[in-house]
């Protein structure tokens, strides 16, 4: 069985409490009955607490949780939430005893990953501590593979984030040994002189009108668009759906990979248009691809983020070997020519754009304000020899004749 869960705790011993998403609602509609069952503090009577009891703790966001004892010791007592998995040492002024909800099953399942073996037969500390902020609160996908001998055993499951197996990561990370590790190489970091590349993005059939948005200008006339798969591919075949990507998914992949970017090694093959993960300004790691060295002393490498457009000059610092399993989302960022005009011949504004001189750099900025932020829709017009589209402002006029008014451009038939 494989479902969607949240990692709501790491034991200390390393096992994983999950929440099956598909058990979110019931808990959330037992936690607020136990809200309105439970009010005030808790039990202010002396009491003989037994190891096992079931109770109600107030935590510390002043909430009630299901929960059972431990462990007693004195005035503290030591439990254990039991739709959450984490233990806590609690004040005996914050429990109260009840038979309450002790029919319901918990909500979290205690879990152990399948054939995996942590160094010294036991996760070590510094293990745990990386798996709890590896994972906590965060969804992730889990693959069930043996069911416990008893009912309060843990369930032994493979578990994979961002479409990675945790197994084989924290076996790279050397933290285990992973008897089941046949996809490890999918973690892209033992690629070796192999040389991946991306998909590319199918494109909607000429003359469909698709919503898009701009995502960077090189001049008036060149932009890169980003289509809205969510709307745009619902007419096309199941090839074209099965292979475009769905942006949210890469989305959550890139998450994960920038809380693990630490652990992936950095470039040192740097041949033009291999694909690498690169740092933006913003200190988050994009999916990029190598264009050229534009300096030795020190080393600066022109990339480009694929699934925006942006060229940066980057150090070799920034600039570390991409997971396979990235490779598999289409490129978002499509580049495009637009149709119907031509800079303007009589054009007196001096500033030109260095690279592209037939255009001044004030058409530049007046299609900057005519494309950013505005919902827009395109028509391609050609594939070949260079995709060329019509684009639309969010009032359905043709986004160039603004430049045409202004004088920056001129009809182009």
């Amino acid at each position: 069985k494989v479902f969607q869960a949240v990692v709501s705790c790491i034991g200390g011993d390393g096992t994983i409490y999950i929440i099956p998403k598909s058990f979110e609602t019931a808990l959330n509609k037992l936690m607020a009955e136990i809200q309105n069952t439970f009010r005030g503090l808790g039990l202010l009577i002396p009491y003989c607490w037994k190891k096992g009891e079931a109770c109600v703790v107030r935590g510390s966001d002043t909430v009630w949780y299901r929960a059972k004892i431990v462990e007693v010791s004195g005035s503290t007592l030591q439990v254990q939430y039991i739709d959450r998995g984490y233990i806590e040492s609690i004040p005996q002024c914050h429990l109260y005893p009840t038979t309450f909800y002790t029919g319901i099953p918990p909500f979290c399942i205690p879990c152990q990953l399948y054939k995996t073996l942590p160094i010294g037969n036991f996760w070590q500390q510094e293990a745990v501590e990386y798996l709890q902020e590896l994972l906590k609160n965060e969804e992730v996908e889990i693959h069930v593979k043996e069911l416990p001998d008893n009912p309060w055993g843990k369930l032994s499951i493979s578990l994979y984030f961002g479409g990675m197996s945790l197994s084989s990561f924290m076996a790279y990370q050397r933290y285990c040994v992973a008897e089941d590790c046949q996809d490890i190489q999918k973690l892209g970091v033992f690629e070796g002189d192999l040389s991946p590349s991306y998909l590319l993005q199918p494109l909607p059939v000429p003359g469909e009108t698709f919503p898009v948005t701009v995502t960077h200008l090189v001049s008036p006339k060149e932009v890169y668009i980003c289509l809205d798969s969510s709307e745009n591919l619902t007419k096309h075949s199941a090839t074209e759906r099965s292979a475009s990507c769905d942006s949210e998914s890469l989305s959550k992949a890139l998450k994960w990979c920038n809380k693990i970017v630490k652990t992936l090694p950095h470039l040192t093959n740097f041949k033009k248009e291999l694909p690498c993960l690169a740092e933006y300004v913003d200190g988050l790691w994009y999916r990029a691809k190598l264009l050229s060295i534009t300096q030795l002393v020190p080393v600066q490498i022109l990339v480009q983020f694929v699934d925006y457009g942006t060229y940066l000059v980057a150090p070799t610092s920034r600039l570390r070997h991409i997971p396979c399993h990235l490779l598999k989302y289409p490129v978002q960022a499509v580049r495009v020519l637009l149709a119907g005009f031509r800079p303007a011949s009589d054009d007196k504004n001096v500033e030109r754009i260095p690279y592209s001189p037939e255009w001044s750099l004030k058409a530049l900025w007046t299609m900057v304000d005519c494309v950013e932020g505005k919902r827009l829709s395109a028509s391609i017009l050609t594939v070949s020899p260079e995709v060329t589209i019509s684009l639309y402002g969010d009032d359905k006029n043709l986004v160039h004749l603004k430049l045409i008014e202004m004088g920056l451009a001129e009809l182009d038939q």
